[in-house]
């Protein structure tokens, strides 16, 4: 030791005075072999005590990187020796460098995919012009959910605008067109105003706009294509533009092709677009005239809170044509487009990208202890390279460059996993989310992966670069760096509380969708097939011709062989679109109508005679349809017991006669009253409704229809059957068959990938926690191998050794667990319009994650204490 002793003095010396790099050198060796002489004396073998004296110094190059750096090289070429050197650190420890990357990968990757996914949600510039200045306005009433306008009163207002620079309606949703031309389809289209794509600022790549007499009654059909029809269809024609196709049997004028990015703005799919052709006299005479979709561009400079003011004399216009019952829940409605398109999913997709932020937060915190304990192995080595001159911004910009380097490394692999990821994420995700499909790794994702990468490095990376190397730690006394052991136990409280959040909401989430996907739905999906079918306007345009349709489809359907029941409906439970109507509207006889307001939404369908027993939903009173019944001279109707209770309350309602829609009709009958069933999807509160025969009224509209069948064989086997029968009696009709039960699975299918996500999150913040006390708690070990061995001399047994080394970590994890429980609770609360019938502040959820993380860092912490258990005494007293 005293020759050790003097060679610090030397080294401490070098500090102070110019010194030649041989010199250097020389003095270098003799420390090395200074090393080499205690390593034996240790007990090692020859080669054992060189390996390790290499080790415990660090080398003599990085030395020599720091000797000339302190003589003036320039900056570019001391920073490729930095590079050198931490490539050659992190291949010394190829352990250590590949925990770190595997772990920045799955933090990074995990973050880069989710902004790919909602960077065009929530952050990226629709793909219209100026898309901030871009509105829905209308009104929203208890019979419709969006807003609307109607036509007696827009016909007018487009003359007006008032606040708008420009507006254009169009019809809702989109219809289906038969493209009956050679080979024909089916595809959808969307009735617009003329003004609709100025007002979006959309031009056409090819060809123009509809131009304004094209947008009137009456008026020669023309059409617009999208993109993609355009070149699956037509084969990209660039000489499309005036040719004449048939549509529904009527000659269309082809006017141009849309852009490839063009969307809808109310996202429906879409494959061209018709002119509306609203007629102003015919809508004024029928008021309040056909609902429309209304959106504007506002003027420079103006906000939406301007335009509602300015709306009000519209809003005022409408509340006067409207029935008195209806003025109360009438409201004025100016929304930006971007949030019109994305309320469905804002708030999970900021949950989500939270949560992926939660992740890599863990990651960096793990990397961080990881970077912590590797510095302070390599404190001698520090310590050296001060000695020798290398100054602290040196040291400083050494670490910071290991550590950089270490980022980038992971950012590659994160991008990797980004791009498995965001497979994973298209492959499992439901239809309906809002451009999910056109997520990919591109330059602005790359570039936030950049960015990543960086707010990781300084997260990171900072903290052991600001190792300060002490003179004493030369001669390879120990010394305990108390404020270092404690950032580390800071660390990992953090990556416990962050853990166990993310634990807390995919808890959440997961018995939310066990409710879910439990929920009654009031009825038996099992071994039903369902057939969707529309008929072209062109080919049934009469209702006799379309029931006839139906009838003879009907009767051969019952002849397929495994078929014991076939039932025709409009629509089908739990969310099939159902017609609806307002309560008021629904008029027992003999009773007065409601005194104010419109007592909510009713919903009705038109179903044959086998519908309640296919389903196998209880006619809890009378009886249900019956064959007679069809006959266009009777009215009978059907309530569920929700309708039944508003309408007859403490009374039979059968025999009972209602007047439907407050017009001349016949009067109905009641001849039943069936179960209630799910018929607003299965998180909504579904809305009473009524039944009635198929066929009955000329209200009802049969172009549509799906066909219920019942079979206990092979639903593939008979779903081919059909297909024949179907083709046999129009071969031109398009056809979907589907299972019942899949339709109601569906109806879960948005927040069982809520669900998944958020658990993969929480698995992987886990398993990154479970990593960090790993590191830590073996870390501690072999930094406490003395202090064992002595308290083991003096009598400590194993289990001692253990539980001092299991309290340590534990009390951390405590703490950490501690704060992530109070973190859960008040973060919880914003989760809750994405619960089913489980309160945001449930405990159980939080319970099973505060201990399955106990249970993990138990695990994480026993492996590497046990080492402590086994340690020799009279080795670890030799250790130092």
């Amino acid at each position: 030791m005293h020759r050790l002793r003097v060679f610090i003095s030397r080294l401490l010396g070098n500090f102070r005075r110019q010194t030649s790099q041989h010199d250097l050198e020389a003095e270098l060796s003799e420390h090395l072999e200074l090393l080499t002489e205690e390593n034996i004396r240790r007990g090692m073998t020859l080669e054992e005590a060189r390996a390790a004296a290499q080790r415990e110094f660090g080398g003599i190059e990085q030395t020599k990187d720091a000797y000339r750096d302190q003589r003036g090289v320039p900056f570019i070429d001391s920073l490729l020796v930095d590079l050198r050197f931490a490539f050659r650190m992190l291949a010394k420890g190829p352990a250590f460098t590949l925990v770190a990357i595997l772990t920045l990968a799955l933090g990074i990757g995990a973050t880069t995919a989710v902004f790919s996914v909602v960077d065009r949600l929530l952050f990226r510039s629709l793909p219209y012009t100026q898309d901030d200045r871009l509105v829905s306005f209308g009104i929203t009433a208890p019979i419709e959910r969006d807003e609307f306008v109607l036509a007696a009163g827009y016909v007018d207002f487009r003359h007006r605008p008032g606040p708008f620079a420009q507006i254009a309606a169009m019809q809702p949703g989109v219809a289906k067109c038969d493209v009956t031309e050679q080979n024909p389809a089916r595809i959808n289209c969307a009735h617009v105003e003329q003004s609709f794509l100025p007002t979006l600022g959309v031009e056409p790549i090819l060809g123009r706009n509809f131009a304004p007499e094209e947008d009137r009654p009456n008026a020669a059909p023309a059409m617009i294509l999208t993109y993609a029809l355009w070149r699956n269809r037509f084969g990209g024609d660039p000489n499309i533009i005036g040719k004449i196709i048939s549509i529904d049997g009527k000659p269309a004028r082809i006017a141009g092709v849309l852009p490839a990015n063009f969307e809808m703005p109310t996202l429906n799919p879409v494959d061209a677009l018709v002119p509306l052709g609203l007629d102003e006299d015919v809508q004024r005479r029928s008021s309040p005239g056909v609902p429309l979709r209304a959106f504007a561009r506002m003027q420079p400079g103006s906000t939406v809170a301007e335009a509602i003011v300015a709306l009000q004399p519209f809003l005022e216009d409408v509340l006067q044509s409207a029935p008195a019952p209806f003025r109360k829940e009438i409201h004025l409605v100016v929304i930006p487009l971007r949030d019109r398109q994305i309320r469905g999913a804002r708030l999970a997709s900021w949950v989500l990208l939270g949560s992926v932020f939660a992740v890599l937060l863990v990651a960096c915190t793990n990397i961080a202890g990881l970077l912590l304990a590797r510095a302070t192995g390599r404190q001698r080595e520090l310590a050296v390279r001060a000695a020798l001159g290398a100054s602290r911004g040196r040291l400083f910009r050494q670490g910071l460059v290991e550590s950089l380097t270490l980022g980038i490394l992971g950012g590659i692999a994160g991008c990797w996993v980004a791009d498995l990821l965001l497979k994973l994420f298209v492959s499992i995700a439901p239809d309906g989310i809002p451009r999910l499909q056109q997520a990919s790794l591109d330059v602005r994702v790359v570039a936030f992966a950049f960015a990543i990468v960086l707010i990781s490095v300084a997260l990171f990376g900072v903290a052991p670069a600001l190792t300060s190397p002490s003179p004493e730690q030369l001669c390879g006394k120990e010394i305990r760096a108390t404020t270092r052991s404690l950032l580390r136990q800071v660390l990992v409280a953090g990556q416990v509380a962050v853990s166990l959040i993310l634990l807390t909401f995919a808890g959440l989430l997961l018995r939310s969708l066990w409710n879910l996907e439990r929920a009654p739905t009031g009825m038996a999906t099992d071994k039903v097939l369902i057939e969707t079918i529309t008929l072209g306007n062109y080919r049934y345009p009469q209702a006799a011709q379309q029931i006839a349709f139906f009838t003879a489809l009907e009767a051969r359907l019952s002849g397929v062989p495994g078929v014991t029941d076939v039932a025709i409906s409009d629509s089908l439970p739990p969310a099939g679109q159902m017609r609806s109507t307002l309560l008021t509207a629904v008029e027992p006889e003999g009773r007065p109508p409601m005194p104010e307001g419109t007592g909510g939404p009713v919903a009705w369908r038109a179903v044959s005679p086998k519908f309640f027993s296919i389903l196998d939903i209880p006619i809890v009173r009378g009886r249900a349809f019956e064959e007679q019944d069809e006959q266009p001279s009777e009215n009978p109707m059907i309530l569920d017991e929700t309708l039944a209770r508003k309408l007859f309350p403490n009374e039979d309602p059968v025999g009972k006669r209602i007047r439907l829609f407050r017009n001349e009709k016949p009067w109905h009958t009641v001849v039943g009253v069936a179960a209630d069933v799910r018929n607003n999807g299965v998180v909504e509160n579904s809305d009473p409704q009524f039944y009635l025969p198929w066929k009955n009224d000329s209200v009802q509209n049969f172009d549509g229809a799906q066909i219920l069948v019942r079979t206990p064989l092979n639903p593939n086997a008979v779903a081919a059957w059909m297909r024949e029968v179907t083709k046999a009696q129009d071969a031109t009709l398009p056809v979907e068959i589907d299972r019942m039960s899949n339709r109601v699975e569906r109806l879960a299918e948005r927040p069982r990938f809520n669900a998944v996500l958020l658990s993969l999150f929480a698995a992987m913040g886990v398993v990154l926690a479970a990593i960090g006390i790993y590191g830590v708690v073996g870390f501690l070990v072999a930094r406490q191998t003395q202090e064992i061995g002595v308290r083991m001399a003096l009598g400590a047994s194993p289990q001692n050794i253990l539980g001092m080394v299991l309290w340590n970590i534990g009390r951390w994890t405590i703490v950490g667990a501690a704060a992530g429980i109070l973190g859960a609770w008040f973060c919880a609360s914003l989760m809750s319009s994405l619960l089913f019938e489980v309160g945001a502040h449930d405990p159980l959820p939080l319970v099973v994650a505060a201990l399955l993380l106990f249970i993990v860092a138990f695990l994480a912490a026993y492996l590497p204490a046990r080492r402590a258990m086994r340690v020799d005494p009279l080795v670890a007293l030799r250790y130092e």
